[in-house]
């Protein structure tokens, strides 16, 4: 009688090595396509909404919004606290010409840059505009650009040329067109977020009011200072509700990029305010 004999698969004869093919498989797995993110989450991490761009440079670099906000809230917070005069502060801002060029200029423009790179044109416009505004507004209070010394009467100091009309009014226009470009911002904003739209909301206010203030200085820089000062503390108070939200933004982002167990909500507007539609041609 015959006798039954199980068949041996021979991994020699096959060809088939199990250990190469777990290996390839799990090399496979893992690097298989590349990780998407929904609108929502972009709009989170970048500031801005969710464009498409040739090229992998989202995938390859990391995001630049936080170092740019970390540039702008070093330099406005401490300014909006010195515009309320806490603490005896002075009111003028000079105590922070270095974060203005360090912090609100340098960093703020490299980020603006990298935005720039990775084709968020949002976010890279706004941190190079207000990476120039603070490396102008440091300027403006550093005596070695002259800027309110050339001003001053032949044979005064040079710090009389605050106190005139011409210097007042001329700055005001800056603060102005300032406050415009800031509404531009927040018009947009409002396809971002809630917090964004803080952000700029309180900055066109800002702006407004030390606009006021350096005008009310320009007609009577005496019989205006004190009335001029309660601007300044109101602008400063506007100030100070912009770096509120703007830390709150950055405190999300930084739990974002960590993968925190829990997140901080902005208010997504995403759904809010549609995208225009393309209609193909």
């Amino acid at each position: 009688m015959p006798t039954l004999t199980s068949p041996k698969i021979s991994v020699q004869e096959t060809g088939y090595d199990y250990q190469d093919d777990h290996d390839h498989r799990l090399h496979h797995s893992k690097t298989n396509g590349a990780v998407s993110i929904s609108a929502e989450l972009f709009e989170k991490l970048y500031l801005a909404p969710k464009t498409e761009v040739s090229g992998e440079l989202r995938r390859t670099f990391g995001n630049p919004t936080p170092i740019g906000l970390v540039g702008f809230l070093i330099a406005l917070t401490p300014l909006a606290c010195d515009l309320m005069q806490w603490r005896g502060a002075g009111g003028s801002g000079a105590t922070g010409i270095p974060q203005f060029f360090f912090f609100g200029g340098l960093l703020q423009f490299t980020a603006g840059l990298l935005e720039w790179v990775l084709g968020n044109t949002f976010p890279a416009a706004i941190f190079c505009t207000y990476a120039a505004f603070f490396l102008s507004f440091g300027s403006t209070l550093n005596p070695s650009f002259a800027a309110f010394s050339s001003f001053a009467p032949a044979g005064e100091d040079a710090s009389t040329g605050l106190t005139t009309q011409a210097f007042n009014a001329g700055f005001g226009f800056f603060l102005v067109f300032m406050g415009l470009l800031s509404l531009i911002f927040l018009v947009c904003a409002f396809r971002t977020n809630v917090c964004f739209v803080i952000v700029f909301m309180a900055l066109v206010f800002t702006f407004a009011f030390l606009t006021v203030a350096y005008w009310l200085l320009a007609e009577d820089y005496q019989g205006n200072a004190a009335t001029a000062n309660h601007f300044v503390i109101i602008g400063g108070g506007c100030a100070f509700v912009c770096c509120a939200a703007g830390w709150w933004i950055l405190f999300a982002l930084v739990l974002e990029s960590v993968e925190f167990p829990f997140q901080l909500p902005v208010g997504d507007l995403s759904r809010l305010v549609k995208p225009r539609v393309h209609v193909p041609v």
